[in-house]
């Protein structure tokens, strides 16, 4: 982009401009935003859900400007798996008065390069960090006359923000006076394999319910941590939902004895908090390869490829090991006993966001995470199931 002669502002990134964080982190030159506080990060530095607390799906600066030129300076966190091909560069979605007009990336930037062998168990060395240099995302030729703007930063990529400048003063937004709808799930509500953040399923279904959204969807990292339900308890929400259980199988992580009682603490956690707020369990959406078997996920590198496979044994659900039936059951059973008590709590089964129909003609591509189209498919679903007239969060 060439600049004109015409004056130019320039602002820091601040809180004020800033939607959809728990807390932000101050560094030399700016800010990172976190989905997660400081002391529920010390609780229990697992490498995954650091890396995915960091990267801020449903973060976005919002401002109103007359500005027809809008740049960016910020210091992408880019993310490279040994034996797999290059990532793309993660994508910032520009939202003008409600509408996605443009989409851009930031070159350069910190390289973390992961070994996927010793990933999951956080064992050492697990990655290596290259340090690398901010770099600029420009948007020009944009309508004339005051507007309200949103940069969606990327959903699966983390980023330091520094300095906004535009040919037009930068004001920040303020509170929409909408609606605030707290998410919390897995790598699916994180977004993995959407194609930008506006297109993950709880954007598409904030944007057609018009509510403030706040996702604490962390990939790999939905497993009923007691500092997550703080963290929830904690936060202004007008509704809450919680789609639970997948992680679980995928990690292997509890049976059938343990999970129970850890749901009902998680909630009992919430609900210290947002006592009458209109609380959603989901259950897991249609994965064939946990339905019956149970965890843990293996991930399968074939020709450049990454795919996932369940390593459980169908008879160990007898012994106590959770398979997504099992986890529907009780997470259902669950919220009809507390429904005796608690009338704003609500269940939806996961396979009415994506079920064997959808899995017939949308298959989840590496066998765990829907593509960019399942994703629209589901956000307009849980919009008519959650905030259709009539429904739990009208």
């Amino acid at each position: 982009m060439t600049r004109s002669c015409a004056q130019w502002f320039s602002t820091p990134v601040t809180a004020a401009m800033l939607r959809g964080w728990i807390e932000l982190e101050n560094t030399q030159y700016g800010i990172v935003p976190h989905r997660l506080p400081a002391w529920a990060r010390r609780q229990w530095a697992d490498p995954q859900l650091l890396m995915a607390e960091a990267q801020p799906s449903g973060v976005r600066i919002c401002f109103r400007t007359e500005a027809t030129a809008i740049e960016l300076e910020a210091l992408p966190t880019r993310r490279v798996y040994t034996g797999l091909p290059p990532r793309p560069d993660g994508t910032w979605d520009l939202v003008i008065d409600g509408r996605l007009v443009r989409q851009g990336t930031i070159p350069g930037g910190r390289v973390v390069r992961i070994d996927p062998s010793t990933w999951s168990t956080g064992t050492a060395p697990w990655a290596e960090v290259e340090e690398g240099r901010p770099g600029l995302l420009r948007f020009a030729d944009l309508p004339a006359g005051s507007k309200e703007v949103e940069i969606w930063l990327p959903h699966d990529e983390a980023a330091e923000l520094f300095t906004l400048r535009g040919n037009a003063a930068l004001d920040a937004c303020g509170h929409s006076g909408r609606t605030t709808w707290l998410h919390h799930g897995s790598s699916i509500s994180h977004g993995s394999n959407a194609r930008h953040p506006t297109g993950i399923w709880p954007a598409v279904v904030a944007r057609l319910a018009g509510v403030d959204l706040l996702n604490l969807g962390f990939g790999g990292s939905a497993l009923l941590d007691p500092f997550v339900a703080r963290t929830i308890r904690d936060q202004q929400a007008d509704f809450i939902s919680l789609k639970l259980g997948i992680n679980v199988v995928n990690m292997d992580l509890m049976r059938l004895r343990g999970f129970g009682p850890a749901v009902h603490g998680f909630l009992d956690t919430i609900r210290d908090g947002h006592k009458t707020t209109p609380l959603m369990v989901l259950s897991p959406i249609l994965c064939p390869i946990h339905e019956d078997t149970p965890g843990p996920s293996l991930p399968v590198f074939s020709d450049g490829q990454l795919k996932f496979q369940a390593a459980g044994m169908d008879e160990d659900a007898a012994k106590g090991k959770l398979t997504l039936r099992i986890i529907r059951d009780v997470l259902k059973d669950i919220v009809t006993q507390r429904r005796i008590s608690d009338p704003n709590i609500h269940y939806l089964d996961g396979r009415v966001l994506y079920g064997g129909a959808d899995h017939a003609r949308l298959p989840l591509p590496d066998g765990l995470h829907p593509d960019g189209a399942t994703h629209a498919l589901m956000g307009e679903r849980f919009a008519a199931a959650a905030f259709g007239e009539g429904r739990p969060f009208a």
